[in-house]
């Protein structure tokens, strides 16, 4: 009985063995599928590219921007419409974030091709100029819309826009000329209704991120911008940041809120993350 008994014992250890065996080889599977991942994620973001485009709004030569992953297939397109300091490196660079979670993103060129003002006080003599006249903005939209839409790899019945500051106002307004958009997103945008009417136009879901401390948006134009949406029953939804003013997802702004308009890294990180968790359900199936 002794030599099956020995024999007994080098089965169990032939079983360990294998045994360890098989796990090694296991774990050397799921650190290449890692590493294979990893790789395939980095050749993913080098592909992003972009490019400047240039379109028209009537006579107006304007100059955007659009970027992509270059995947096959068709992909949602965001419209990122810029802040009052028009279409700038800031402006692309969002672009081509998006185009990094797979999107179509095109800046549009509000104010059109050369239009870049120099300092704060140009910016807002140009802002304002749209601002008081909500039609031209909503063309200038419009055309930019109609850019991206034009684009192959893009699915027309997914789009959405973003804006910043001034670029949340124009998004606002091209959703109340009634064009067909899924979504809209405003950074810290400029709120108001001046035709309330004109929501009764509107068919995306909006999104409204916003600073708890903004100055420059006015209280009584919120609420007059919320009973807009109200009357209409627009599907939206608003967030405010704690401890942030205006353009507190632009950190050359500086931090101090004293003066207005500062960057919040919390309220920078968090709005973004909403717009991506925005995204998934506006875009999904």
């Amino acid at each position: 009985m002794i030599p099956a008994i020995r024999s007994s014992h080098l089965s169990l250890g032939s079983a360990a063995a294998l045994r360890q065996t098989l796990i090694m080889k296991a774990l050397h599977l799921c650190l290449s599928l890692l590493t294979f991942t990893a790789m395939t994620s980095a050749v993913s973001r080098a592909a992003v590219s972009g490019q400047t485009v240039e379109y028209k709004d009537g006579d107006t030569v304007c100059e955007g921007y659009v970027a992509s992953d270059g995947a096959p297939g068709k992909h949602p397109g965001v419209l990122v419409f810029h802040d009052w300091m028009g279409l700038t490196n800031h402006t692309k660079d969002v672009c081509n974030d998006l185009a990094q979670m797979g999107y179509v993103a095109f800046a549009a060129d509000v104010y059109g091709k050369g239009v870049r003002p120099a300092d704060a006080q140009a910016a807002g003599a140009e802002a304002g100029k749209y601002k008081a006249d909500r039609a031209k903005i909503r063309r200038r939209a419009e055309a930019a819309l109609a850019q991206l839409k034009g684009n192959p790899a893009v699915q027309t019945d997914k789009i959405a826009t973003i804006g910043y500051c001034f670029g949340g106002m124009c998004g606002i307004e091209l959703a109340r000329d009634g064009a067909p958009l899924a979504g809209v997103v405003s950074f810290h945008g400029a709120l108001d209704s001046p035709t309330p009417a004109d929501g009764q136009k509107i068919k995306a879901k909006l999104l409204l991120l916003h600073g708890a401390d903004d100055p420059f948006v006015k209280k009584e134009d919120i609420e007059a911008f919320q009973n807009e949406l109200r009357a209409a029953k627009v599907d939206w939804q608003m967030v405010y940041y704690a401890n942030a003013v205006h353009s507190f997802t632009e950190s050359w702004v500086g931090t101090d809120n004293s003066k207005g308009a500062a960057y919040n890294a919390d309220a920078a990180r968090r709005s973004w993350q909403a717009m991506k968790d925005f995204f998934g359900e506006i875009f999904k199936g």
